[in-house]
């Protein structure tokens, strides 16, 4: 057995290296999908919330909601996440919301019972 080397060919080391890459293009398009669903998940979350700081501060007030960020009343959204509110004062008095994320593009807006995101 004089002669003979242990190890991997040329052939054997493009090979792996090949399918490495393939498993990357695949998963990174995937990845990066899953973080704008998340940013639009905590925009979502955060305007859920406010509609519960609304209707409490309502109550409180004789059923005038707020308008600007909430901070005054305790709302605080999560981070990177701005929330804007909109009191309307009717009859009868309802209110309307949007929230960005610094990361991507999109808003949410929401009337107090929809959301939507574009």
């Amino acid at each position: 057995m004089v002669g003979k080397k242990k190890g991997f060919t040329l052939i054997e080391l493009l090979i792996v290296l090949v399918l490495i890459g393939i498993i990357c293009a695949i998963t990174i398009p995937r990845f990066a999908n899953s973080k704008e669903k998340t940013y639009l998940t905590a925009m979502k979350s955060d305007l859920r919330n406010l509609a519960t700081y609304q209707e409490s501060s309502a109550a409180d007030s004789l059923g005038a909601y707020f308008s600007g960020d909430g901070f005054a009343f305790g709302f605080r959204p999560s981070q990177s996440v701005t929330v804007n509110a909109t009191a309307v004062s009717g009859p009868p008095p309802t209110w309307s919301a949007t929230a960005t994320h610094t990361r991507i593009s999109k808003v949410c807006n929401t009337n107090g019972s929809v959301t939507t995101c574009s």
